[in-house]
């Protein structure tokens, strides 16, 4: 994989965060996700600031100032902002903005199972990763679902079970699992929904798709923008993506 440059220590995140991506699955028999550590008390109760997400980001997603995308030759595609390392057989989606018609996100899709991909602009020095896990745990709860942050793969991790009509009217549940990652003045959101994000741990489509997400690489422009707003992609020429 690409080779790294040196890290410069800033970090940063982002508020606003908002899911509108919709499936239908079978609610899990137990939703909440316990896990213990070594250093774990029985019994003990953890509020969501226990999991703490992965700030250094060592494994990625990436920075573009912190990696040398010359020194491989695997061939990427080039969203703008957002510089995507594509896997065998990789279907896309990407998902537009009615009103403007800028690409929001990328939904990568992989057997059952899927990635949904959004950047956020952040601020410039304050982290805000939990006060983000909070917003989306009030807006679950509005929806009539359950949400709870715990241990992933990213850090924290937060699961949310949303239910929804299907197609014909029948009671479904949306799923999903979400990680964030945070980088200088803007933050990565990942959104794993299918089967893949049922279970308490990644099969081998939710490792695929993990690894995807964490060789995304940012390139941040210099543009001032608003906390929370999405960075829009651009779909590079001659590529015909599925519109979504």
């Amino acid at each position: 994989m690409f080779g790294r440059k040196k890290r410069n220590d800033d970090v940063e995140t982002d508020e606003g965060i908002d899911e509108e991506l919709e499936t239908t699955e079978e609610a899990p028999d137990d939703p909440d996700v316990e896990e213990t550590t070594d250093e774990d008390e029985p019994g003990e109760e953890k509020d969501a600031s226990t999991y703490r997400i992965n700030l250094d980001r060592e494994d990625g997603p990436f920075d573009i100032d912190e990696v040398d995308l010359d020194a491989d030759d695997v061939e990427r595609i080039d969203f703008g902002s957002l510089i995507v390392t594509p896997f065998e057989n990789m279907q896309m989606q990407i998902q537009l903005d009615q009103a403007s018609g800028a690409v929001q996100s990328l939904l990568v899709v992989q057997g059952n199972s899927a990635i949904e991909v959004a950047l956020f602009a952040a601020p410039a020095s304050t982290v805000m990763i939990d006060e983000v896990h909070e917003e989306m745990v009030r807006g679950t709860a509005a929806q009539g679902g359950e949400a709870n942050v715990g241990p992933g793969p990213m850090g924290a991790e937060l699961r949310r079970i949303v239910p929804m009509k299907g197609p014909d009217g029948e009671d479904g549940y949306h799923v999903s699992r979400t990680w964030l990652a945070q980088g200088p003045r803007w933050l990565l959101r990942g959104v794993l929904m299918g089967e893949s994000a049922l279970g308490e741990k990644l099969d081998a489509t939710g490792q695929l798709l993990l690894e995807f997400f964490c060789n995304l690489v940012v390139r941040r422009d210099d543009s001032p923008r608003v906390p929370g707003d999405v960075i829009p992609l651009k779909v590079p020429e001659g590529l015909h993506p599925e519109e979504s």
